[in-house]
């Protein structure tokens, strides 16, 4: 059984759950006591992780310790569809620059959600700052998608990993100070996020609105 080293309020094991939960798949979590304890930081856990980064997946004998490369690695043998992770050379080109994307609201974002919730060194207001800019691109994005009669990051009938990497950092985002409020066309596509089949939530995620 694929096995899941997890922190229940990291953002980043929180899509690789999602993307589990998504395709139907069945998982062993092992808890990994990331805050207070700095568990990942430990000789034993950089076994796995070299750089002592969590999650880290274990499936048959191969490990992965990346959240992007996990989102990969899962649709790419689980997702007999290949909507997940389209190989349409364009498309997929497209996909790879939401999870570069995604890496950089983890780092804005995310960042100053750590450096408030977790207390990790980081200039919180830059980081904020940041995610802002980042916020703006990725709503005007959607914005006019939405006038192109696209509801997905990529041009593609449905969602794809780019949706996954994405996500988490921007719906937690309040719990670093980085309001969504002035983000319309963000918001509505978080409610789209959520209302896929196998959409699972964590602290701080709630389920999509009833009745819309």
């Amino acid at each position: 059984m694929i096995a899941l080293h997890d922190y229940e309020l990291s953002a980043e094991c929180y899509k690789v759950r999602l993307m589990l939960g998504l395709l139907g798949l069945k998982w062993r979590v092992v808890p990994v006591d990331y805050y207070p304890g700095a568990e990942h930081k430990t000789p034993a856990f950089r076994t796995l992780s070299p750089l002592g980064r969590i999650p880290v997946l274990e499936d048959d004998g191969f490990t992965l310790h990346e959240p992007h490369a996990i989102l990969i690695y899962l649709a790419g043998r689980y997702d007999t569809s290949d909507h997940w992770s389209p190989r349409e050379p364009r498309l997929a080109a497209e996909v790879a620059q939401w999870l570069s994307f995604a890496v950089d609201l983890d780092a804005s974002a995310g960042a100053a959600r750590r450096a408030d919730g977790f207390f990790e060194a980081v200039d919180a207001d830059a980081a904020r700052a940041e995610a802002h800019r980042l916020f703006r691109i990725l709503d005007e994005h959607l914005w006019f998608g939405e006038r192109q009669g696209r509801g997905w990051l990529c041009p593609a009938e449905r969602p794809t990993i780019a949706e996954i990497a994405c996500f988490p950092a921007v719906a937690l985002s309040e719990e670093g100070g980085v309001s969504r409020q002035d983000y319309p066309a963000i918001r509505r596509w978080m409610d789209r996020v959520k209302r896929v089949p196998g959409f699972s939530v964590m602290s701080g995620v709630f389920p999509a609105a009833p009745g819309r």
